[in-house]
């Protein structure tokens, strides 16, 4: 802390001479002191983010005793149920937790001071600046651009920034300012996402920014509506280094699975925040074709009698298939909002239907491929499936996905989020484990198939029933010996 208060001083100081000082050199000490700052953001966050280690330093100055350890009774550090895991109250999950716990307070107050600096340093070099031109720092941590332009100019407008990073604006804007009045534009990218609390999963991500200015430095609020939103693009980590397919063995499935008409999967999607889902298939025979239904939180039911899906597709070779050979699906966070899993079902068209429904565009009514049949797979298939997400920073430094839409052209190396409003922006991602055979979970239930796992819950079950009665009724005799006695009165007259 005592490094980023000394920056925050140069900056204050540096501000109060920008008025004399050349533009080349408001731009050279602008550039030291937010590499600076975003160094030092990087440096807090970066093992909250799991991205570097815990240092021993850090660990043991958090850990040990506080100096009114004694005389606070109400001190943080010695309240194990907020540093604790669940029911783990082991010392080596209590110092980990309380690290983090004490490593977070100081990243919110770095946070709230690297926003200080940048916001002096926005003034320094603003006054420098003319309508049209504008200034860039490009560090190895930081990217940070200021332009000043006029209002008219900021109708569709295009922000980029370093490795694809870039912000759209559309015509529909919404700004209280006057027509003819000069702007001033702030994009900022760092290269690691501030850490929360919350399941965002951006450790991977960078975090960018864009603010709108006024003549005085002040921030504009700038909103659009729902039809035409801004568009970002926000990158992750260039070294980001993607698991391998996971191939799904369906072909052994046909005779072990009987009356499936689907190949069903399970995943788990509860999170904190809003998710979107990506799902990738590669068939090993490429001229095949298949039907993806899905349900939430159920199992989907499709034949001809049954319509219980809340979504399908049609994976066909000459019209969905990737260059990569790949079949690919989306749902974004609007869809997956509010509920905790998913279960997808996959079978293989036969030639008939392929013909009917893939070849030349003869399916023009979006009409299902419906069958009684058992689902017969006459080649395997790979399967990778992953989840993202649009966060943003509100005032207290957590992270929110209200408001913003993860948009279908988010791929491996970068989010495309749709935001009615500008703030700070991450980006989530994590690549999910094989999915849980849905289908061999219902086939293999049977009691002949797990007599141990069946015969144990019943026999726990009972002797729960036994000791259940038993206390009941040693709590009734108990009641009984606390009640009054009466004794028979020995004068009969």
């Amino acid at each position: 802390m005592l490094i980023s208060d000394r920056c925050y001083q140069l900056t204050v100081a540096l501000q109060s001479m920008s008025t004399r000082i050349s533009c080349e050199n408001a731009q050279m000490a602008s550039t030291q002191l937010i590499q600076c700052a975003s160094n030092i953001l990087t440096a807090v966050n970066g093992p909250l983010q799991e991205r570097t280690i815990v240092l021993d330093l850090d660990s043991s100055r958090a850990n040990t005793l506080p100096t009114d350890y004694d005389t606070d009774l109400e001190s943080e550090w010695s309240n194990p149920n907020l540093f604790a895991d669940g029911n783990d109250f082991s010392r080596a999950t209590i110092d980990k937790n309380r690290n983090i716990y004490y490593q977070k307070q100081l990243a919110n107050e770095i946070t709230n001071q690297t926003n200080k600096i940048i916001s002096l340093l926005t003034s320094s070099l603003n006054i420098q600046l003319n309508i049209g031109q504008n200034s860039t720092i490009n560090t190895s941590q930081t990217f940070m651009s200021l332009s000043t332009i006029s209002i008219n100019s900021l109708s569709n407008k295009q922000i980029q920034q370093i490795d694809n990073a870039q912000f759209n604006i559309p015509s529909n804007i919404n700004i209280n300012i006057t027509n003819n009045s000069a702007i001033s534009i702030r994009s900022i990218m760092n290269t690691l996402a501030s850490f929360d609390k919350s399941q965002s999963n951006t450790n991977l991500s960078r975090l960018i920014s864009l603010s709108i200015l006024d003549q005085y430095g002040n921030q504009l609020p700038f909103e659009t509506n729902s039809n035409q939103t801004i568009q970002l693009i926000i990158p992750r980590d260039q070294n980001l280094l993607i698991p391998d397919m996971i191939l799904q063995n369906v072909t052994s499935t046909n005779t072990t699975l009987q009356n499936q008409l689907f190949y069903l999967s399970y995943i788990n999607i509860t999170n904190q925040l809003s998710i979107s889902v990506h799902f990738e298939i590669s068939p090993l025979n490429i001229n095949l074709a298949y039907l993806f239904i899905y349900k939430f939180d159920q199992t989907p039911l499709l034949n001809s009698s049954i319509n219980l899906i809340d979504g399908w597709t049609l994976f066909c070779p000459s019209s969905n298939l990737t260059n990569e050979t790949i079949y690919k699906y989306f749902m974004n966070n609007q869809q997956t909002s509010g509920h905790q899993s998913l279960i997808f079902g996959l079978r293989e068209l036969n030639s008939t239907e392929i013909i009917d429904y893939c070849s030349n565009n003869n399916n023009t009514n979006n009409d299902l491929p419906i069958t009684d049949e058992k689902f017969n797979f006459t080649s395997n298939y790979q399967l990778r499936i992953y989840t993202s997400g649009c966060y943003y920073l509100d005032q207290n430094n957590q992270y929110k996905s209200d408001g913003v839409i993860v948009g279908s052209l988010t791929n491996h190396y970068e989010t495309e989020c749709l935001s009615t409003h500008l703030t700070s922006f991450a980006g989530g991602f994590i690549v999910l484990p094989e999915p849980i055979n849905w289908s061999y979970v219902f086939a293999n239930a049977g009691f002949m198939k797990n007599k141990t796992i069946y015969l144990t819950i019943i026999c726990m079950s009972i002797a729960y029933i036994i000791l259940m009665i038993f206390g009941r009724f040693k709590d009734k005799k108990d009641i009984e010996k606390l009640g009054v006695t009466p004794l028979p009165d020995n004068d009969k007259s």
